[in-house]
């Protein structure tokens, strides 16, 4: 029963002697819950293997930890709301993209179409058509070049023929003049002997 008695006064002059020593102690304190919990288990006194701790410490320890509760409390819901508002956000800005991706696409094939003589084409189908046209064209212009070339040399073989067959027809011409004038000559010469001869008979 002494031991008892002794036990319990022992327990209310450290509860006295701890109490007048929270203020000094609160300011020796490390910040933080963990802090403030090391703390008053360093300063709590074992008796028979259990701790006697300060009711005022354990009270300033649960404050801090509603404290800390609430703070995180209101945290998560401040940052629930902004991650709603986000998420709103991005829903909206889904919907923005989307219709301009929608716009895009319709501009691109707007961009890729050509209407040509009231027909629709896309710009591959329209080059495609304008390059065969285009290789015909020039398939055609290369055989009235050949065809004309071919037709140029007949011509100036043709030309240089009838060249040979003038100079020929020239030359022939002349000899034959000349033979013209020689029989002249020869037969007016023997037309002079003829006359010499009938002169001479007389």
């Amino acid at each position: 029963m002494k031991k008892l008695i002794f036990a319990i006064i022992a327990v209310l002059l450290l509860n006295l002697n701890a109490q007048s020593q929270i203020p000094a102690d609160s300011a020796k304190a490390a910040p933080g819950l963990r802090g403030q919990y090391e703390f008053m288990l360093s300063k709590s006194k074992t008796i028979n293997g259990y701790k006697l701790i300060n009711p005022s410490r354990l009270a300033g320890l649960w404050k801090s930890v509603a404290d800390s509760l609430n703070t995180n409390r209101r945290q998560l819901s401040t940052v629930k709301s902004k991650l709603a508002e986000q998420e709103k956000t991005i829903a909206t800005l889904k919907g923005q993209i989307s219709g301009t991706e929608s716009s895009l696409a319709t501009s691109n094939a707007k961009l890729n179409e050509i209407s040509f003589l009231g027909i629709s084409f896309t710009k591959s189908n329209y080059n495609v058509i304008v390059w065969s046209l285009i290789l015909v064209l020039a398939a055609a212009l290369a055989i009235v070049i050949l065809r004309s070339a071919k037709h140029i040399h007949e011509a100036n073989y043709r030309s240089s023929l009838y060249e040979e067959i003038s100079q020929e027809y020239q030359s022939y011409k002349m000899k034959a003049n000349d033979k013209e004038k020689k029989l002249a000559r020869e037969l007016q010469d023997e037309r002079n002997k003829l006359d010499e001869l009938k002169n001479r008979g007389r």
